[in-house]
């Protein structure tokens, strides 16, 4: 089954010409199913290599997928054309303020990492995203920095500061091969790291929260906490090929003290073209978290929040009433 993508963004011809399976909106509606609606709120600079990463992977499962796009409501992004942002981008605002639902939302990563939570300018709205996730998202999964922002945000954990950055290419040890999250992975996994902070595995352990990927020398690379119904992976499987290159490259011709990034090119050598090989990883651990969302969500979108009685967190149904008076939700199917 398809991903859903407006046939004007860019993403819908680089993943078609894939060979990802993607449908317009109007030929969507034209589908006699319910699809897993996925919000991405991209935090990052360049917003259409973020969107492409994405909707790569979580387009790549048997299951029809809506993808919406979320911005921060009056953060304004430098580095992608205005024009772009107000034709596929949404404030969070508007979200909020229609009802809306959704089975999964991904918060992105943002180059802020040097800056206190509380200092970045728009923490305040992102803190009322991550409470507005408990009663109208059915999963979160929160990436790089976004997943320290809401980790801490939930559970106090704070992020801490390298002497280097870590970058490059870094194993993963497969702490809990049992997990559903983790079905079909390997021993060990390769990924992705890029990043001037860390999280310490015994603060996250203190929380009492499961680490399941982790690394001797990167720390934990990826955390289930179900209390929140959230995921929270501090490193890059969504990363193309070439995005460490960029980096480094970008980093370079700025004169910045940077190491070229470990086990990315073939014999460490920058002239020599990249080797992706974190991409079966990748494509694995999103079709289980878009599985799982299936699997669990509800049928009726409106249901999502409610607990078993019907209500939400402050007592009341969709309706405002102080009822328990809902039918059978059943699951998507």
């Amino acid at each position: 089954m398809p991903i859903t993508l407006p046939e004007n963004l860019p993403a819908y011809d680089v993943l078609r010409e894939e060979g990802v399976m993607v449908m317009s909106p109007d030929r969507a509606s034209m589908q006699d199913i319910r699809p897993i609606r996925i919000g991405l709120l991209n935090l990052m600079p360049k917003k259409i290599q973020t969107e492409n990463q994405f909707a790569r992977l979580i387009g790549a499962t048997p299951l029809q997928i809506d993808f919406q796009l979320i911005r921060m409501t009056e953060h304004q992004t430098k580095n992608t054309a205005a024009e772009h942002m107000a034709t596929f981008y949404r404030p969070f605002a508007e979200v909020e303020a229609g009802g809306e639902k959704f089975d999964g939302l991904i918060i992105t990563g943002a180059p802020i990492e040097h800056l206190a939570f509380e200092d970045v300018t728009y923490w305040d709205e992102l803190c009322r995203v991550m409470d507005w996730t408990q009663t109208h998202v059915h999963s979160t999964f929160g990436v790089c920095w976004g997943g320290m922002a809401m980790i801490y945000h939930f559970h106090g954990v704070a992020k801490h500061m390298l002497n280097a950055k870590a970058f490059g290419c870094f194993p993963q040890e497969n702490l809990a091969p049992t997990s559903p999250l983790l079905r079909g992975f390997a021993d060990e996994a390769l990924i992705p790291v890029s990043r001037w902070t860390e999280m310490r595995q015994d603060e996250i352990d203190r929380a009492g929260l499961r680490t399941l990927l982790g690394s001797p020398e990167t720390g934990p690379c990826l955390v289930e906490d179900p209390g929140h119904r959230a995921l929270y992976i501090f490193n890059h499987f969504e990363y193309d090929n070439g995005t460490l290159k960029q980096e480094y490259d970008r980093d370079v011709a700025a004169g910045k003290a940077i190491n070229v990034p470990m086990n990315y090119y073939p014999g460490d050598d920058p002239a020599r073209v990249p080797v992706n090989r974190w991409r079966p990883h990748a494509h694995l651990l999103y079709g289980n978290w878009v599985n799982e969302i299936y699997q669990t969500t509800p049928f009726n979108l409106n249901d999502i929040g409610l607990n078993d009685s019907g209500l939400n967190d402050s007592g009341l149904n969709d309706s405002g009433l102080n009822d328990s008076g809902l039918n059978d939700s059943g699951r998507v199917g």
